[in-house]
Parts: structure tokens; C-alpha cells; sequence
């Protein structure tokens, strides 16, 4: 059998192809489009959504720092899984606990690296929703896509990527390096846009006034009418039969200019706009900061993927740390600040936060109105497509990241025989971790479905009137209730990102730990470098997993997805627990390593 020849991994990535896979798992692009709209619906605190990537990325790079400290010394295949076994067994008090440490850890980082695939193949199926409602409204609306369609694509999308995975590393290296020029530039110049669109409308000039039912902008006000919806008399915008709104008349009878102003909050309190450049770079709360960056991880995480590919990388303790930094500081610290400055900045009353919360692509509404003051009315759409292709390309690009690494943490610990040890086995031809793709790729299905089953649940729960307008059908209208019983169920996708993103802060601050571990005592050791930092790491790791639990006390931000992903992160303690005792137990393996074991004592 070719299986039975146990292929190794071929050394053939250099500091290029080693930060452009990290870089394609941070993928500014994709997270930028749709990570905007999960952060749009978390409760009071959207005001800080700027403020609350800076605290993530803090978060990271104390975190990075560790992990490239690591590689320096442990250049391997499983990342913190074999970082955590190297740093406990070289070290002359610790080494007992040199395999409970490393399965803790590499049980810890499947929280984050089985669930992280599939939010990705959600936010694919959101996109491609939008998208289909945007070119054929009469089968799809693009504010409120089908659960059904998202969910095929989902499905779609996992096995797709995972066929990309299988094939290698070498080729999907070749994929990310192009998907991160693509997106990289085409979003950078939506900031550009978004940022020019703001300075040249000053409060009381004409500007676009943005319909999410038509998914398209006007320079007008909209007339609206008083009908009737599940008994209750409500205003609705006025329509012909096509659907584009009609235009509100002044006592000549001619549409009355749509002006522009940047209003904080609405009559009841809910966060509209900017009113300045300042209030977007605000803090605002603490308690809302957090939040955000509880949310916020999710865009920044990738950089430590990297340290999963010791085995394939030509110079592993020269350029896996510097790939660690780079990609963070590229993508972290440049584009997505930058990015994330213009698209809050952007807000206006033709197009406020409130209208962010209730669409599945609130970048693309806004590419939508730039692309109209630019290129002319209608031309917003044709822009936003091109843009929404880039988007496409980067979710294809940072699943297809964080597929490899969590296929290669399994494959780590069922080589170690801390999982089925068909895991650890390479595909003869490709010399990929072929079953564990496999596995993940159908995890990752199942996920995305339950991504995308409520996508609009809770805070974003679409009013009455909206789900009463949706073209029916069971791609498009099925799974849509009324706005009551959906704002009592939990928003599936940001619950699945809160689950994920407890994963990462668990396997972060677990890094920090272990790199504090691994250079106690060490001739390399450094206290900036291997106690400050790390310490840092492990305070605001631990910061935003106790605001999972304690925030929603205190009235900041929702309340039944930071508890969802507490239990499911609870479930999967108790479970690896269960399972590494009985595994033990079937393997005759000792918890604790035994003296012969240890290196270096």
C-alpha cells in the first residue's frame, strides 16, 4: 500500500510563501465585507468598533511575539501543540507535564481551528446571498438572503476548499499569493473612495440616500405610506411596480434633494454615525471596546498558522518568525486600520450603522452609494460586483489558510497518537493530511450550515414589513418567521464566531504561557521579550474571555451568543477531558511523562 511507505513533508516554502499563507488566513478583504456586519450587530457597542481592533491587535502581536519566539526555538510541524510538548519536556521542573500541556493546548486550538472553517463557508454563503439578490432580486433578497441557498454554499464551499488542500501546499501557496495582491489593492481603493466621499459631502449637500429593498441608491428623499402589517399601522416606503421607491415631492411637485448630515444617535438612543473623524477612533466605553474585540479576533487571527508548516518551510528558524510578524503588522496593523477608519467614517443618514445591522453586506451597500457618486448613477452595482469578486477570492484564500493549519495541528497529534492515529497519516502522492482535511471539511459544512441557519437573529431580526416583502420560496423565504420569534433566537453566525474567536483567546493566552515556560532560565532569555510581552498576552487574553461572561451582566453588548459559545466551549472541555483519560487508559499512556522521556534534564 502507498500509505504504509509514510511519506514525510517536503521542505519547500521560503519567507515569501511562508507569510503569504499567514497573510491569506488574516485576509483583509473578506473580513472587512463581512465581519462589519457581525460587529454591526452587537448590541450598544458599535460605536467602538475601531477602537476595539486596536485592543485585538495589541492582543496579537503580544501574542505573535511569542509564537516567533518559539519557532526560534522549536522550527516543527503543530505549532503551539509541539511548542507546548518542546517547552515542558526541556525544562528541568516542568517536564512531567510535558504531554498533558501539549493536549490541553493542541484540544484547546481545535475550539478555534475546527470552527474557524466553517464561519468562513457562512460568510461565503452570506456573500454569494447578497450577491444573487443584488443581480436577480425577483428569486433572492440581497438584505435578507435565503438560510437554505447560504447553507448549499456553505456545503459548497468546504468541500471545495478542502479539494484545494488536498492537493497540496505548494499549489495553494501559488492560490494565496494571488488572492492577497487582488484583495489587498481592491480594497484599499474602496477606502480611498469611502474616505472621499465623506470630505466632499459636508452636512446639507445632495448625497445618496441608500434603499436596501431595491439595493440601490438615490439622490432623493423617499415618499413613504401608512399600511397595514400583522394589524399595525407602519410606514413604509412608497414603491412602483418594479420596486425602486418613488421620490418624496415638494409643493412644486419635484423630488426633494436627498442632504446629507452625520447624526450620532436616533431619537431612541441608537448609534447612527460619526460626527467626527475623532468619534471614530474614540474608545467610547471600555465595555463596548471589549466587545469589539471579542468580535474583533477573528479578523487577526492567522499569523501563528504559520508556525504549523516547520516541516515544509526551507529555513524554519530563520523565516517562520519573521512571516509571524510581518503578516500581522501587513495586514493587521496597515490594512485593516485603514480600512476600518474609512468604512465607520463613511457612515451618513443616507446610509447609518442601523442600516449596516439590518443588511448581509453592509461594504457592499456602501461600494454601492461610492461607486454612484464616482462613476455615475447605476455604476455602483457594476463596482461593487468587481469588488465582491476580490471578496470571494480572499474567503476562498484564508479558509483554504486555516484549513491547512488545523489539518496539520490534527495531523501533529494523531501522528502523537493523542487522536485516531489514521490522522497523522500523508497522502502518498500530495503528501498532505489528506484524512484530516476530510474531516474538517465536513465539520466545517456542518458549521457553516448552523452559520447561516439564523444569521438574522436577535439585535438584527429583520422587522415584519421586510420579511413579508421577501420573495417566497425555499431557497429564499424559509427559515423566515416573524421579527418577535426571531429576535428571541440567538444570531447563529455571530454565536459561531464567539465560539470560535473563545477558542483563540483559550490558545493564545495558553502560547503566551507556554513561551514563558520555554525560555525560563533559558540562555535566550529576555524579559522584555519572554515575561512582559507574554504577561501582557495572557491579562488581555483572558480580559476578553471573562467578558464573554461578565459583560452581558452589566447590559453591554447581547446576551445569548457570548453564553452559546461559553457552553459550547464547556461542552468541548468536558469532552477532551472524558476523552483523554479513556484514551490513556485504552493506551496504557501515564498522564504525567516518565523520567526517561525528558531531554536535556
Amino acid at each position: 500500500m502507498a500509505e504504509d511507505k509514510a511519506p514525510q513533508m517536503q521542505a519547500t516554502l521560503g519567507l515569501t510563501g511562508l507569510t503569504m499563507n499567514a497573510m491569506a488566513l488574516i485576509a483583509p478583504g473578506a473580513f472587512l465585507w463581512l465581519t462589519f456586519f457581525i460587529q454591526a450587530t452587537a448590541g450598544n457597542s458599535q460605536p467602538a468598533m475601531w477602537a476595539g481592533i486596536v485592543l485585538a491587535l495589541l492582543l496579537c502581536l503580544a501574542t505573535a511575539v511569542c509564537y516567533a519566539e518559539l519557532a526560534k526555538l522549536y522550527p516543527g510541524t503543530g505549532s503551539s501543540y509541539y511548542f507546548a510538548e518542546q517547552s515542558f519536556l526541556n525544562h528541568e521542573k516542568a517536564w512531567r507535564y510535558a504531554r498533558l500541556s501539549k493536549f490541553i493546548v493542541g484540544w484547546g486550538s481545535h475550539l478555534y481551528y475546527w470552527i474557524y472553517p466553517g464561519v468562513m463557508c457562512g460568510v461565503m454563503g452570506v456573500l454569494c446571498g447578497y450577491l444573487a439578490g443584488t443581480i436577480w432580486p425577483s428569486f433572492m433578497s440581497a438584505s435578507l438572503p435565503g438560510p437554505v441557498f447560504m447553507g448549499l454554499v456553505a456545503i459548497a464551499t468546504s468541500f471545495l476548499v478542502a479539494w484545494i488542500a488536498y492537493r497540496g501546499v505548494t499549489g495553494a501557496t501559488s492560490v494565496n499569493i494571488a488572492i492577497n495582491v487582488i484583495q489587498i489593492s481592491a480594497l484599499l481603493i474602496f477606502s480611498v473612495m469611502a474616505l472621499g466621499y465623506r470630505m466632499n459631502h459636508p452636512p446639507g449637500t445632495v448625497a445618496w440616500n441608500f434603499d436596501s429593498t431595491s439595493s440601490e441608491a438615490y439622490s432623493y428623499e423617499f415618499a413613504t405610506e401608512t399600511q397595514t402589517v400583522d394589524g399595525k399601522p407602519t410606514d413604509v416606503v412608497s414603491r412602483t411596480a418594479d420596486g425602486t421607491p418613488k421620490p418624496k415631492l415638494d409643493a412644486s411637485g419635484q423630488p426633494v434633494p436627498f442632504k446629507i448630515d452625520y447624526p450620532a444617535t436616533d431619537d431612541k438612543g441608537n448609534f447612527l454615525s460619526h460626527p467626527s473623524a475623532g468619534s471614530v477612533v474614540g474608545m467610547h466605553s471600555i465595555g463596548w471596546t471589549f466587545v469589539q474585540a471579542t468580535i474583533a479576533i477573528l479578523i487577526l487571527v492567522g499569523f501563528e498558522s504559520v508556525t504549523s508548516m516547520g516541516g515544509e518551510a526551507r529555513n524554519a528558524k530563520r523565516d517562520i518568525p519573521k512571516a509571524v510578524i510581518i503578516s500581522l503588522l501587513v495586514q493587521g496593523a496597515f490594512c485593516y486600520l485603514i480600512e476600518y477608519f474609512a468604512a465607520n467614517y463613511f457612515l451618513n443618514s443616507g446610509y447609518t450603522m442601523q442600516s449596516a445591522t439590518g443588511s448581509a453586506a453592509p461594504i457592499g451597500d456602501m461600494m454601492i452609494m461610492v461607486g454612484n457618486a464616482i462613476f455615475g448613477a447605476g455604476h455602483g452595482k457594476t463596482f461593487m460586483e468587481i469588488q465582491a469578486f476580490t471578496v470571494f477570492l480572499a474567503i476562498i484564500g484564508t479558509t483554504l489558510s486555516c484549513m491547512n493549519t488545523g489539518a496539520r495541528v490534527t495531523y501533529a497529534m494523531g501522528k502523537d497518537e493523542e487522536l485516531p492515529d489514521h490522522f497523522g497519516r500523508l497522502h502518498a502522492t500530495n503528501l498532505s493530511p489528506h484524512r484530516s482535511i476530510w474531516t474538517l471539511a465536513v465539520i466545517s459544512a456542518i458549521v457553516g450550515c448552523l452559520a447561516v441557519s439564523v444569521a438574522f437573529g436577535d439585535a438584527s431580526a429583520p422587522k415584519d414589513a421586510d420579511i413579508k416583502a421577501l420573495p417566497q420560496g425555499l431557497l429564499s423565504s424559509v427559515g423566515y418567521t416573524t421579527h418577535d420569534g426571531m429576535a428571541a433566537l440567538p444570531n447563529t453566525l455571530l454565536l459561531v464566531t464567539l465560539a470560535s474567536n473563545f477558542g483563540t483567546f483559550l490558545l493564545y493566552g495558553l502560547s503566551c504561557v507556554i513561551c514563558m515556560v520555554g525560555f525560563h532560565k533559558h540562555a535566550m532569555y529576555n524579559p522584555l521579550k519572554h515575561m512582559l510581552i507574554p504577561l501582557f498576552g495572557i491579562v488581555a487574553n483572558l480580559g476578553c474571555m471573562i467578558a464573554y461572561l461578565v459583560l452581558p451582566f452589566m447590559g453591554i453588548g447581547t446576551k445569548m451568543e457570548p453564553f452559546g459559545a461559553l457552553g459550547v466551549a464547556a461542552v468541548w472541555a468536558i469532552f477532551g477531558g472524558i476523552y483523554f483519560m479513556r484514551s490513556s487508559k485504552a493506551t496504557g499512556r501515564s498522564t504525567l511523562v516518565p523520567r526517561s522521556a525528558a531531554k536535556g534534564i
